[in-house]
């Protein structure tokens, strides 16, 4: 017989604010598999085992959290699988398939959920960079840049469309050297996709060290005015 082990099967079948989360970042760092005997499995591997342990207990899940060893100079990652149709039916109603990498596309999310959706997304597959531009004069100037990546075009194209929506109305699509896509966002954007992602938080879903490097550059600009400049 097999094993039951405890998890929340109808997770994906209502959007609540942690499912709109680990639906944007299970697009970024999931999967769905069908082994040979038809069962099919959803799940998610990263490097930071603490968020892993999260999005486990957003999902009332009892499944263990595995760890792959590490190759020379790279971190393990940790994997959360969970074993259900159901939840993967789920998935592949909102949109999601097998092999999805270049073909997916944004869901129709709702709107008051689409900031937990947009966090996870960017938890998985984004970036935040803070740094000092023409340091040879006499004043540089502290700039802060946001990417989202994917392998397909189609749903960076699709997320900057929507963020119009939320006022977020920059954003330029560029081909990496891998052979992905990266939408990036400027300085204004990225604080408007600050407020976006982590005002009005009700849950801990989220990366600190992300959402520190956001506040890193608002402090700097703080100290450096004197005031709050930067929204």
């Amino acid at each position: 017989m097999p094993i039951f082990v405890r998890k929340n099967g109808k997770f994906f079948e209502t959007w609540t604010r942690e499912m709109g989360y680990v639906l944007g970042f299970f697009i970024a760092d999931g999967s769905i598999t069908v082994n040979p005997r038809g069962s099919e499995y959803f799940s998610i591997q990263i490097t930071d085992k603490k968020l892993l342990e999260k999005i486990r207990r957003a999902m009332n899940s009892g499944h263990k959290i595995t760890k792959k060893k590490a190759k020379i100079n790279e971190k393990p990652l940790y994997r959360l699988q969970i074993g259900s149709k159901k939840m993967c039916n789920d998935l592949r109603n909102i949109g999601l398939m097998e092999r999805k990498a270049k073909r997916i596309r944004l869901p129709s999310v709702p709107k008051n959920k689409f900031r937990d959706f947009l966090r996870g997304y960017f938890d998985g597959d984004g970036n935040v960079w803070v740094n000092y531009m023409n340091r040879k004069r006499k004043t540089p100037t502290l700039v802060i840049q946001t990417t989202f990546t994917s392998y397909s075009n189609g749903f960076l194209n699709s997320l900057k469309n929507e963020l119009k929506k939320f006022n977020v109305k920059g954003g330029a699509i560029f081909t990496t050297q891998e052979n992905t896509f990266r939408l990036q966002y400027s300085v204004k954007d990225s604080l408007l996709l600050y407020q976006l992602m982590y005002d009005n938080l009700d849950n801990d879903l989220f990366l600190p060290r992300k959402r520190e490097v956001f506040e890193k550059y608002r402090k700097i600009k703080i100290d450096t005015c004197g005031r709050s400049s930067v929204g």
